[in-house]
């Protein structure tokens, strides 16, 4: 079998995911449509779940872990009243409960899902047990346990009561799951609930406002894809260095290379040069130590 072919593409794509498709689905898709040799994602979205999915081509791929690390943000309706297999609309219901609370009850319980919050991963999600992803095991009867995790909740508000549900908005560090949110909230209530819609509308420095409808995907429009293409640095919240030529040779090769401008000694800062990134690595008085290089044509 001889090397995959595709394009060297570089950058970020920013979709709107719909529902009824999988996250992986659409970075398939991506690649395809710009017949690109690599490509991944920052944070995976619910195959029933809407919004931002941030696609990473090519040597964007090793800024990833910056945006998986930022904050990112939800809009969800929950429906009182049922707790289901998966923790939303799309699994089988476990069991029911008639009360139904008040908007100011609702508010009252929040308070315990902010700050630092520990929770328990849904059984259907994609976390790793024994080697194993806990979707697999459930689906093959297995009972999982999952142990609870920490989670960082920026903010958690009600944006809309009704008695069959409400709505909310959180925004929150690495690793949070939605649906949890809404079983823990449930349950706590003495409700019971379950994730109806989830939206993500921002992920670090991205936001869904500016992201292409997935159609555009579907109908393989290379060069309007290619316009929408961000750089690689993108997903970096970091401070920017210029490369001097000799610095630039030295940093493609993995060695301390010189650069221009001044940063705080042992910050991580990204460096380019001629406005593309050349690398992220560490700022040592005058000289940047790389520990990640991007090869880009051009």
């Amino acid at each position: 079998m001889g090397r995959k072919k595709g394009r060297d593409v570089s950058g970020w794509l920013l979709i709107d995911k719909p529902a009824g498709v999988g996250s992986t689905d659409v970075v398939g898709r991506v690649r395809w449509a710009l017949d690109a040799k690599k490509a991944g994602h920052a944070g995976t979205l619910d195959p029933d779940a809407t919004g931002l999915l941030a696609v990473a081509l090519g040597e964007a791929t090793k800024t990833v872990p910056y945006l998986t690390d930022a904050l990112k943000a939800y809009d969800f309706t929950v429906a009182w009243g049922a707790e289901t297999t998966t923790d939303d609309a799309a699994g089988a219901v476990t069991r029911t409960a008639d009360a139904r609370p008040s908007a100011e009850q609702i508010e009252a319980a929040l308070a315990a899902f902010r700050g630092d919050i520990r929770q328990v991963p849904p059984a259907v999600s994609a976390v790793r047990v024994d080697g194993a992803r806990a979707y697999d095991l459930a689906r093959e009867g297995e009972t999982v346990e999952l142990a609870a995790r920490p989670l960082w909740v920026e903010e958690l508000s009600l944006t809309d009561a009704r008695e069959g549900g409400a709505d909310f908005h959180m925004v929150c560090g690495k690793g949070g799951y939605v649906r949890s949110i809404a079983r823990d909230l449930g349950r706590a209530l003495g409700c019971l609930g379950h994730v109806a819609t989830l939206r993500r509308v921002w992920s670090g420095p991205f936001e869904v406002a500016e992201a292409l409808s997935f159609d555009l995907v579907d109908r393989a429009n290379q060069p309007a894809l290619d316009a929408a293409l961000l750089p690689v640095q993108a997903a970096l919240d970091l401070p920017q260095l210029r490369a001097t030529d000799q610095g630039a040779v030295r940093l493609a090769n993995g060695n301390p290379g010189q650069v221009l401008g001044t940063a705080d000694y042992g910050a991580e800062v990204w460096v380019s040069h001629h406005g593309r990134a050349i690398a992220v690595g560490r700022y040592m008085g005058g000289e940047v130590h790389p520990s990640r290089v991007f090869v880009q044509p051009g």
